[in-house]
């Protein structure tokens, strides 16, 4: 049920209160205490009297919100007409805390919710003490759903009748809204707690059919499982995806499902990008602490259990020569895998091993072949995601395949070819041999980062690619994500504050050769914190919301916002031609010619180009001709760029 009360007009007052509190407890799967059943007599004598003359209404208690795993306490239909309500009983202020949450929740219905994409919604906040209402202006924003109603409880009634009076729809389908599709896409952050917190993720994720691939690849990925567990043997799993596609969401909803299962196989998470890490961990450590309290040390424990850094793992296993517990490990990010120089070179240098001599995916199978049975590795890819040096590849995965584990089976996505992946020729010839499975179900080709533009990767790629013509027909498929340009960092900073509503998050990001952005404020090189940067709170400096910190490739890769402002500096840079690498050095920049480093930098800008799920704007700076390291011909040539794929300027339009 996604309310656990409903009821038409001649029903809601057919029933009586202590019938509808009844109807409201016996679905509440948890004690109700005193106080919420005081609290929920007291909402429904408000809407009782507040909808006395409205006629052909449908009124909802406890609203399911399931990507937030929240419920709205009333929601009510009228006509075309929808008004989410929460009530703050025995409050008399309006704290900003609940604004953001009944905003939330309407722009959660208008984003995710079928049957209410072209309806307007009307969020109301109503402390039960408050004497006099504020905000009683009604506006709203191009999507239909207006500015949070701030009211008083003797103005609900006249404040929706006003509504109302021009929003008669008798024809209206209630039956068909109650049954539309819910398709919601949570953020990592918001999915990793779910499935933490042991949500089905049926609950928070889409079901269209542009989605159903994430089910078809968890389907494809649990049968080479269990093939490797009933017949002894072991396998690895390719799991390939565009950016966005939820490749790390399949891997979470893998480990969580596996070592829920019964059957003994407890699987891990693992990552080598630190910062999502940090930041999942840290959700993941608040969350827990929230809902079950206890002390920070013990849900740390809990935690270091599900998600591990894999360099950690890597660790502490060259200093045994045990097999893992885990029978099951997920490898995010693996094409990141570190190639036989860097790994050898660390583990000299900061682990004083001398005669270590292998790359890191070549170490990792020998971890889990340890095992003396089966066992199964799964490698999520993400193409054109490599930006450090160091980085394997895919290239390296396969040649300790090749060369030192030829028992162990291979499945891997049909489109593991794609030059994103960029595989060598000995990659390549090794993926046509007949020890590898090609099953099109390991691909993730859907884009589900951005709610408002799937094919928001596309139109990157041919950006990346400098392929301006391209790009300009891909924009044209956007709809209604944005992308704009401005010269002024100001702008950019109030755009993004006047897009963003709710709790809806907001930063800076740059990649990190960005070294003349410190010109303008911006100092790439001063590291931020992660999980305070992605989790905290709009009044505290060290969180995106403040627009101080400019965050990297680095500290941004798996991750997101709902809007950014990428900060565009002259390491990329455009001739008219094609896109000319830079790095800044000492006191000048140099080109960039090896291929790899070309690679990395073209990588950052598609890593920090992706981050958005709902708009973006591009800052490109004015430059300045009399410091040669900002010279405006190095910016011009970008924004013109960026103009020719199709980009508006808010310096000459309204945005």
């Amino acid at each position: 049920m996604r309310a656990y009360y409903s009821a038409n007009r001649e029903r809601f007052y057919a029933d009586t209160p202590s019938h509808i509190l009844g109807e409201l407890t016996r679905r509440h799967h948890f004690d109700v205490e005193a106080g919420q059943r005081q609290a929920w007599l007291k909402q429904i004598e408000l809407l009782r009297t507040a909808l006395t003359d409205l006629t052909g209404f449908t009124v909802y208690f406890e609203f399911a919100i399931p990507r937030m795993g929240k419920r709205a306490d009333a929601v009510v239909i009228i006509g075309h007409a929808i008004f989410v309500i929460e009530f703050k009983e025995g409050q008399a202020r309006f704290e900003a805390a609940a604004i953001e949450q009944v905003e939330d929740y309407a722009l959660d219905l208008k984003n995710f919710h079928e049957g209410s994409h072209a309806l307007s919604i009307y969020p109301i906040l109503v402390p039960t003490e408050a004497r006099e209402s504020h905000d009683l202006q009604l506006e709203l924003a191009f999507d239909q759903v207006a500015k949070p109603f701030l009211l008083c409880p003797q103005d609900l009634a006249p404040v929706m009748h006003m509504i109302v009076a021009n929003k008669r729809a008798p024809g209206f389908d209630v039956a068909a809204w109650e049954a539309s599709g819910y398709r919601p896409t949570p953020t990592i952050i918001q999915a990793a707690t779910a499935l933490y917190a042991r949500h089905n993720v049926e609950d928070i994720t889409r079901h269209d059919a542009g989605a159903i691939n994430l089910t078809r690849t968890e389907a494809a990925v649990n049968q080479a499982i269990d093939a490797s567990r009933s017949s002894g043997g072991k396998a690895i799993c390719f799991i390939t995806g565009v950016p966005g596609a939820g490749k790390t969401l399949a891997g979470l909803n893998i480990a969580t499902r596996r070592s829920a299962s019964g059957k003994d196989e407890h699987a891990t998470f693992l990552s080598g990008n630190g910062p999502l890490v940090d930041v999942l961990r840290e959700a993941l450590v608040r969350d827990h602490r929230a809902r079950s309290g206890g002390q920070r040390s013990t849900a740390e424990r809990h935690v270091r259990a599900f998600i591990q850094n894999i360099h950690h793992f890597r660790d502490e296993y060259v200093h045994s020569s045990n097999a893992p517990s885990d029978h099951v490990v997920i490898f995010d990010e693996a094409q990141r895998a570190w190639n036989r120089r860097k790994a050898a070179s660390f583990m000299r240098q900061k682990r004083g091993l001398a005669d270590f001599d292998l790359s890191e995916p070549e170490f990792l199978l020998s971890v889990m072949d340890r095992h003396a049975r089966w066992c199964t590795i799964i490698c999520l890819v993400g193409g054109g995601q490599e930006i450090n040096d160091g980085e394997a590849g895919l290239s390296e995965w396969m040649a300790a395949l090749q060369s030192r584990f030829p028992h162990w089976h291979v499945y891997t996505s049909d489109r593991i070819d794609h030059p994103d992946y960029d595989l060598d020729q000995g990659a390549r010839s090794f993926l046509n041999g007949p020890r590898v499975v090609l099953n099109p179900d390991l691909h993730l080709g859907v884009a589900m980062r951005s709610f408002r533009a799937e094919t928001l990767s596309t139109f990157i790629s041919h950006v990346v690619d400098g392929d301006a013509e391209a790009a300009r027909q891909a924009y044209g498929g956007l709809g209604h994500y944005p992308i704009v340009l401005t010269r002024n960092l100001g702008v950019a900073r109030a755009w993004l504050k006047n897009k963003a509503r709710g709790s809806e998050r907001y930063g800076l990001i740059a990649s990190s050769g960005a070294s003349r952005l410190k010109a303008e404020g911006l100092n790439i090189k001063a590291a931020i914190e992660p999980p305070n940067w992605f989790l905290n709170s709009r009044d505290d400096v060290r969180s995106s919301f403040y627009l101080e910190d400019v965050a990297s490739e680095f500290d941004v890769q798996g991750l997101e916002l709902d809007w950014t402002c990428v900060c565009w500096d002259a390491d990329m840079r455009h001739d008219g031609a094609s896109w000319q690498p830079h790095k800044f050095k000492g006191t000048r920049w140099q080109s960039v010619n090896d291929r790899l480093l070309r690679l990395y930098l073209k990588n950052a800008y598609r890593v920090v180009l992706t981050r958005a799920r709902q708009g973006m704007v591009i800052f490109v700076p004015q430059g300045d001709d009399n410091d040669p390291t900002r010279s405006s011909g190095f910016y011009n040539g970008i924004f013109d760029f960026l103009q020719r794929c199709g980009l508006k300027s808010l310096d000459t339009t309204d945005g």
